[in-house]
């Protein structure tokens, strides 16, 4: 294999997982620097959580309180995004509400969102109308798998996205599976 296939994204895979909470996907993160694995070729998603179903802590009765749920949220992303390289955002999704993304998924997710009306016609069902789902679909995800990682972030678990050689897939999901007990599976990548 040489570099301009790399490039190509030929003999590339992405390794998708869920993790059920901070404290695991965290501990995946750390466990993957560790080991060396490149932190540019990492994207994790979730969504943007606080106390009640105020998701993005507008409506608390006071400063302190608001301050206080996104410090809980800011010291946990902001330690991770410590770890990964690459851009961070949060974006507002169609039945997501807030998500926060770090790594290439977030350019993924403004290219999807510029060109959402394209790309989602290509896809069927309600994941058509999520540019969340159209970014993971493009980069190799299957469309049958969308509605889980969509029910994931959903239900405040967070999604970790490795790209990598093909040959190293099943070492990093095994890696992953110690950490999740739900969905750890890899595809093709489609750059």
């Amino acid at each position: 294999m040489n570099k301009s296939d790399i490039k190509l994204g030929h003999h590339r895979r992405i390794v998708v997982a869920i993790l059920r909470d901070k404290q695991r996907a965290q501990q995946a993160v750390e466990e993957l620097n560790e080991n060396d694995f490149p932190m540019d070729s990492l994207s994790m998603l979730g969504r943007a959580s606080s106390s009640g179903d105020d998701l993005l802590g507008i409506s608390y009765n006071s400063v302190g309180e608001k301050m206080k749920s996104w410090g809980a949220m800011g010291a946990f992303w902001g330690g991770l995004w410590g770890l990964l390289t690459g851009a961070a955002g949060m974006f507002i999704m169609p039945g997501l509400g807030a998500v926060v993304a770090a790594g290439p998924i977030v350019e993924a997710i403004a290219g999807a969102i510029s060109g959402a009306a394209v790309a989602g016609g290509a896809m069927a069902g309600a994941a058509a109308i999520s540019e969340l789902a159209v970014a993971i679909h493009q980069m190799g995800v299957p469309e049958e798998k969308l509605h889980y990682l969509h029910q994931a972030i959903e239900q405040g678990h967070y999604v970790l996205i490795l790209r990598c050689a093909t040959d190293e897939a099943a070492h990093w999901r095994l890696l992953l599976s110690r950490r999740s007990d739900e969905m750890v599976e890899d595809f093709p990548y489609l750059p």
